[in-house]
């Protein structure tokens, strides 16, 4: 099995959210949207339901989430950002008291298999013939990748993906020698 890489720059990132929204897909590119500004786990993510994103007493998007992750456990609390407002905001109208947030067509109130949220990602990846497979993961992954490449520390990728080390968060950014190649280039324009 091939390991999941992130997509390593905004402008692909782009590329596929917006994919759905040509198509009309609004609940795939929530799912996109969410995906890579949240670091959400695949499972976590379609374990969200309306309740969790929307405060149907005040009749708005919540500011942020809280989420015990199912893999370890632990609590974390996300911000929702402009980008996954704007996502939930074009989704409105599936919006329902304990509905899953990412629908499946099939059954009433369930969620999306983790099977098919692969499919659909990996198959916009193909169509926007991306040159590397994109998976779920993927998504998670993008998220430190353009974190740490927009200046985050990675301490704090570390403790945004809940890793116990450094080395785990090192593996998931996913880096490369142009990678390292920009390192040096920085530096070298500081003299």
């Amino acid at each position: 099995m091939k390991t999941a890489q992130p997509i390593r720059n905004n402008r692909q990132a782009r590329e596929l959210a917006s994919y759905f929204l040509g198509r009309g897909e609004i609940r795939n590119h929530v799912l996109v949207v969410i995906g890579i500004h949240t670091a959400l786990r695949i499972s976590d993510l379609l374990r969200l339901t309306w309740d969790d994103v929307y405060d149907f007493e005040r009749g708005r998007i919540r500011e942020s989430i809280t989420v015990t992750e199912k893999k370890t456990g632990k609590s974390k609390t996300i911000l929702l950002n402009k980008s996954i407002v704007a996502a939930l905001g074009r989704y409105l109208h599936a919006a329902a008291r304990g509905r899953a947030l990412i629908l499946s067509r099939k059954g009433t109130n369930r969620a999306v298999s983790r099977q098919q949220a692969h499919r659909i990602i990996s198959e916009a990846a193909k169509a926007l013939r991306f040159a590397f497979g994109v998976s779920c993961h993927s998504l998670r992954k993008t998220f430190g990748y353009l974190a740490w490449k927009a200046g985050s520390s990675p301490a704090v990728i570390m403790k945004i993906y809940n890793h116990s080390s450094f080395a785990v968060t090192e593996r998931y950014l996913g880096l490369t020698q142009d990678d390292l190649d920009d390192c040096y280039r920085s530096l070298a324009e500081l003299a």
